[in-house]
């Protein structure tokens, strides 16, 4: 039986073309994809394609978005071997972040790829990243997926999904993983890390979340950030969580006023959960006396999460436990790879 490939459209540069007469980009009809990427009929595998009904702008993805796709997939994991999602690049670290924690017990392969050009641009870098990003779905070692994890591919790297952050609006290599390895590479083959690839846990069902709570916010602190600034944020009506970004390994100012913003919030049930502003490297509050001040306060140390896993995984686990004590426990473990 051949391997088989659900590939699902959800908007995006990937999936647009220029309109002749007004020169705007527009969403072409993706059932004809094999007319835009011809490569796709000499392909072994079986493709079938799935598209959003109103394709979007990866701008308005939002929690619905999420669990649209996790329905689709949950709906089809049965039907095909592997999956690959094409997405706007914008917030695609996000997608791939949330996804990654709403399917649990994962054992194929979502791949979320993209491009930074419309697909009928000459030097379009959509086709390759289509092409491979299946050829990766359905790659399979001694009869298992050989990346059976939410991965991003993207101009020949491929990430876990989770630990992604859009780096550059403007170049094809798009996308960092600064505190993972890479997956993959894709040269004239494609190259696989294979300690760095998670492996499933069990061979339990696939089971999907479709809730995430949105009474989440970011907040990144910077040299004389205004307290009473902070102190409105910490008391929006309704407010559950906030990812703090950080200066180094997790320092703030150490003024009693700062500190008590978040002494009273976290005494209150707020959740804070601390990331670093750097592009590399990790939270450990203990390494400075800036860190220690700020760790008792009640703040939850984020490790090296990105702020794209950090905000979304803080939105699944408050919509799926009650317990503000378990959540706390769960921010600090790595429950899909997100953590080193």
């Amino acid at each position: 039986m051949n391997t088989s490939i659900l590939v699902i459209y959800t908007g995006g540069t990937i999936g647009m073309k220029q309109n002749v007469k007004t020169g705007a980009l527009a969403p072409f009809d993706f059932s004809g994809i094999e007319r835009e990427v011809p490569e796709l009929k000499k392909i072994k595998y079986k493709l079938d394609t799935h598209s959003f009904k109103n394709p979007i702008d990866s701008s308005d993805v939002d929690p619905s978005f999420w669990a649209n796709i996790a329905t689709i997939i949950k709906n089809n994991y049965d039907l095909y071997d592997g999956f690959v999602i094409l997405h706007g690049t914008d917030t695609m670290s996000y997608s791939a972040s949330a996804l990654s924690f709403m399917l649990e017990n994962l054992n194929k392969p979502v791949i979320f790829t993209g491009a930074q050009l419309p697909i009928d641009s000459v030097r379009a870098d959509g086709r390759e990243n289509i092409l491979a990003a299946i050829e990766i779905a359905a790659s399979q070692q001694n009869g298992k997926p050989t990346v059976p994890e939410v991965c991003i591919f993207f101009e020949n790297k491929l990430f876990r999904g989770n630990r992604t952050t859009k780096h550059s609006a403007e170049d094809f290599n798009a996308f960092r993983s600064y505190n993972y390895p890479v997956l993959a590479e894709s040269g004239v083959e494609i190259k696989y890390n294979l300690p760095a690839i998670a492996k499933p846990k069990s061979n339990k069902v696939l089971k999907i979340y479709t809730e995430m709570d949105t009474s989440v916010t970011g907040l990144k602190i910077f040299p004389g950030i205004n307290c009473d600034f902070i102190d409105n944020i910490l008391n929006i009506k309704g407010l559950k969580g906030i990812v703090i970004e950080t200066f180094g390994s997790g320092n703030t100012p150490t003024s009693e006023k700062f500190l008590a913003k978040f002494k009273e919030a976290t005494d209150k049930g707020l959740i804070v959960l601390n990331i670093t502003q750097c592009q590399v490297g990790h939270v450990e509050m203990e390494h400075y006396e800036a860190g220690i001040l700020f760790k008792k306060t009640g703040v939850v140390c984020g490790k090296d999460m990105t702020f794209e896993a950090a905000i979304t995984k803080l939105s699944f686990l408050l919509a799926n436990n009650k317990s503000v004590t378990v959540i706390k426990e769960k921010l600090q473990k790595s429950l899909r790879g997100e953590i080193s």
